[in-house]
């Protein structure tokens, strides 16, 4: 488990917020004035797919991978009511919430609805390690869920989508949606755990955790960043002339991570939790992955559609609610929350 002193994040990672809002402002200007550019890039296709942009949505996803450890799911006998309270969180009552809030604020808005849909059932396996650390939660915890929804993630993420579009009476590519899964999650898990085990058996474990996971997750950054600035400048027009439909998406959002992490709260109080799980079931339970909510989108429906701007608004909001939870966990642990 991390030290307090190793719960930094870096400077792509601490300011992951501004590097996004950075990224609308770039594309925004690109698709002004540099039109051809993202368009082109959208072009080069095998299959739908842009290569550029399959080539950067691998390098999001296949870090994040590298996080799955098969030998630490032994220990969930051990303690499994917050890793149990977690699983319910993601599979269930984020998707329940989600459903309820697209139907409220987002009928006649197929895409963004199935953008809200995407995010709210896929629990994260990547950022919650970074927020976990800074909380100084339960790290052999959060590393258990990881890799439990890792594994699940790849089994019930097109069935609960599908589920969810189904209640919502908008059609989805099935078929579309579970290639999605199995080239975006699949392929970069089984990459990532083959490619674990030959560098650790190689260079050893350390170098592994040390050197080469933070420099992948530094590229995976990058690789984000970059799949953003071209989805913005193919948004660019429809956002210059509807700025409406950021509000339309950000409103559900910001309210889905509010309701959620309130439940999950007085949820982990209620269970008689103590902090350093209670935190850790609050933020994995109460975030979404939305690396693979952006490739399911652009996958299913272009690089430039709503879907893949609705997702790409998911990041945009998640990553200063999470932050502000952190501290927010912190002071109500200073308070007593969570004391039995």
């Amino acid at each position: 488990m991390a030290e307090k002193g190793e719960a930094q994040l870096g400077i792509f990672e601490k300011y992951l917020a501004v590097w996004v809002a950075l990224t609308m402002f770039s594309g925004l200007f690109l698709s002004q004035y540099f039109p051809t550019l993202s368009i082109a890039m959208n072009n080069m296709q095998i299959g739908g797919i842009s290569i550029p942009i399959g080539i950067c949505l691998f390098l999001m996803m296949y870090p994040a991978l590298l996080n799955l450890q098969f030998e630490e799911l032994k220990k969930l006998l051990h303690n499994p009511k917050p890793i149990i309270i977690t699983l319910i969180s993601n599979w269930l009552l984020a998707p329940i919430v989600t459903v309820f809030l697209a139907s409220l604020f987002l009928r006649g808005y197929d895409q963004l609805t199935v953008s809200l849909i995407l995010l709210g059932s896929s629990p994260c396996t990547a950022m919650v390690m970074v927020w976990g650390a800074l909380a100084n939660g339960n790290q052999e915890q959060n590393i258990i869920n990881t890799s439990l929804n890792t594994i699940t993630i790849m089994f019930l993420y097109a069935p609960v989508v599908s589920l969810l579009t189904g209640i919502q009476n908008i059609p989805i590519d099935s078929g579309a949606l579970l290639v999605s899964v199995f080239v975006f999650i699949g392929i970069p898990l089984i990459l990532g755990y083959f490619s674990k085990r030959y560098i650790t058996r190689k260079k050893g474990e350390k170098w592994f955790l040390k050197v080469y996971r933070p420099a992948v997750g530094k590229i995976a950054i990058v690789a984000l960043l970059t799949t953003l600035i071209v989805l913005f400048s193919l948004n660019g027009n429809v956002l210059m002339q509807h700025p409406e439909e950021m509000i339309r998406i950000s409103i559900p959002l910001i309210l889905g991570f509010l309701i959620i992490v309130g439940l999950n709260l007085f949820i982990t109080k209620f269970a008689g939790l103590r902090y350093r799980e209670a935190i850790i079931s609050v933020i994995i339970g109460s975030s979404s992955h939305f690396e693979i909510a952006i490739a399911t989108a652009i996958s299913l429906y272009g690089l430039g559609s709503q879907a893949a701007l609705g997702t790409t608004m998911g990041l945009f909001w998640e990553v200063p609610i999470m932050l502000s939870l952190v501290y927010l966990g912190r002071i109500l642990d200073h308070k007593g929350f969570w004391s039995k």
